[in-house]
């Protein structure tokens, strides 16, 4: 067992118990390390696939807001597993990406036919159009908003696969962008695109909404892989 394996199990098994509740913070690093016999780089690892898996939130200082606070359980064995392994693999950007259209052309489609509530995706992007943004505020935005647009499928598996990819979906986004000629144009452009998307999903045109999230995305991913050495 890896070691951020055995702080994963501790933390499962608290969350069992009882013993750990929504609300509650995890110990620090030093008080886990010394409790597990392991290294606080492996603990800060654990509370990174926790994060991944929606378990906790993490903030940084030494407030009352700081450290790890539990913010959910998984739902279900099926959900946990699934979260855990995609949270905590290495996966290669051709198979993220080809995932994502798959997953999210269904879902814009089905959002689109159901002309579901799409206000947290406009208060997304609003967020998004804000002057100042560092490429790494914009993309963990970018991926709410791919997470949200998912979720209004009303399909509680692709909802909790698409959460699970999102550290992955942010990660090679996020390496990507010293690579783009014009870090600005290319918001520009998404910018363009996101909004869109969610006026066809809006509108009711399901098959433009999944046009159009397909070319979203291999239009990014094939720039990327194009100025990427």
């Amino acid at each position: 067992m890896k070691n951020y394996e055995l702080v994963l199990h501790r933390v499962e098994a608290e969350l069992a118990a009882g013993r750990l509740r929504i609300g509650e913070r995890l110990p620090g690093e030093r008080v886990l390390a010394e409790q597990l016999g392991i290294s606080r780089p492996s603990v800060r690892e654990a509370v990174r696939v926790l994060e991944a898996m929606g378990v906790v939130r993490t903030a940084t200082g030494s407030g009352p807001e700081a450290g790890a606070v539990i913010v959910a359980e998984p739902v279900s064995p099926l959900t946990a597993v699934l979260r855990l392994h995609l949270a905590t693999n290495h996966l290669p950007m051709g198979d993220v990406v080809q995932t994502r259209i798959l997953l999210e052309s269904w879902a814009a489609r089905e959002a689109a036919e159901q002309q579901a509530n799409a206000d947290e995706l406009e208060i997304l992007l609003d967020a998004m159009d804000a002057p100042g943004l560092s490429p790494e505020e914009f993309h963990r935005l970018d991926a709410e908003f791919h997470v949200a647009l998912s979720g209004l499928a009303g399909n509680v598996l692709i909802a909790a696969v698409m959460a699970s990819l999102r550290s992955a979906i942010h990660g090679y986004v996020l390496a990507a962008v010293p690579n783009l000629p014009d870090w600005e144009a290319t918001t520009v452009g998404l910018r363009a695109e996101h909004r869109a998307i969610l006026k066809a999903v809006r509108a009711g045109e399901p098959d433009d909404a999944a046009d159009l999230i397909t070319a979203h995305i291999r239009g990014f991913y094939q720039a990327a892989r194009l100025n990427m050495p």
